[in-house]
């Protein structure tokens, strides 16, 4: 019951964020011009989907993939935990500045700030999702805090 209602809570937590990403990404960081190119051209969903797509997608790879013995300890977990805050934002960066170079945009310097914004977004959605889906890995499930 109580891993039912972990995942079920992972789920509509990250769901939210996604729905919820310019309220939430403009609390965080706002600077007028680039929040307004960011919210017109409909990035901020992006960047959600990106930031959430890595961090259970990671995560899953983690306690499903990986599945090991020889890597279920706390620090494999935050070895995975980094690759998933590093991973999205440098992918919504790239995706991001692109699109701002082919509008003739300079946004290097916001998207620099708010990819370091995004890390610690990342880092939160991982540590969501792990703990709803770490219930059902055979040898991982333990990590990062034991039952």
């Amino acid at each position: 019951m109580k891993t039912s209602i972990l995942t079920i809570a992972a789920v509509v937590i990250s769901i939210l964020a996604i729905i919820l990403a310019p309220q939430l990404y403009e609390a965080l960081y706002y600077e007028r011009e680039f929040s307004n190119e960011m919210y017109n051209e409909g990035l901020y969903p992006i960047a959600a989907i990106i930031t959430v797509g890595a961090a259970w997608a990671v995560a899953a790879i983690y306690y499903y993939a990986i599945n090991s013995v020889s890597f279920s300890r706390w620090y494999h977990w935050l070895l995975m935990l980094i690759v998933a805050s590093l991973l999205a934002p440098v992918a919504f960066y790239c995706h991001a500045d692109s699109l701002f170079s082919d509008m003739g945009y300079d946004f290097t310097a916001q998207l620099s700030i708010f990819s370091t914004v995004d890390v610690g977004l990342t880092a939160i959605s991982f540590i969501i999702a792990s703990f709803g889906i770490r219930w059902w890995s055979t040898n991982c499930r333990h990590t990062p805090i034991p039952e």
